[in-house]
């Protein structure tokens, strides 16, 4: 997926892009703590978050390849979502951020 950034050089405003605003890193850690995870539990652990809001994000974080969208044709149809070994790495790092604000008090 091609970011809005046009200098993928500079690894804040990477990270910005593909890491930034209210909802994502609440959204990856509850995916993380879950393994899978159905959208109607995700809008339950995201309490104020919109239908469109949870979509859009979810569609950013599949093209990313930091979360996997499992649809399965079953009746009732349904959609699972899990990260990927990309998203996990990501949470990895997200850690040894943590640590290190730690170490800063």
């Amino acid at each position: 997926m091609e970011t809005k950034f046009a200098d993928k050089n500079c690894p804040l405003e990477y990270i910005n892009d593909i890491l930034g605003g209210k909802w994502k890193i609440k959204l990856i850690w509850i995916i993380y703590q879950y393994k899978s995870i159905r959208f109607n539990q995700l809008k339950r652990e995201l309490p104020g978050i919109t239908d469109l809001m949870l979509t859009k994000i979810l569609k950013s974080l599949v093209e990313n390849k930091i979360v996997d969208r499992k649809s399965f044709d079953e009746v009732p149809p349904h959609v699972e979502y899990s990260l990927t070994a990309n998203g996990i790495k990501l949470v990895e790092a997200l850690r040894d951020i943590r640590r290190w604000i730690d170490e800063q008090n």
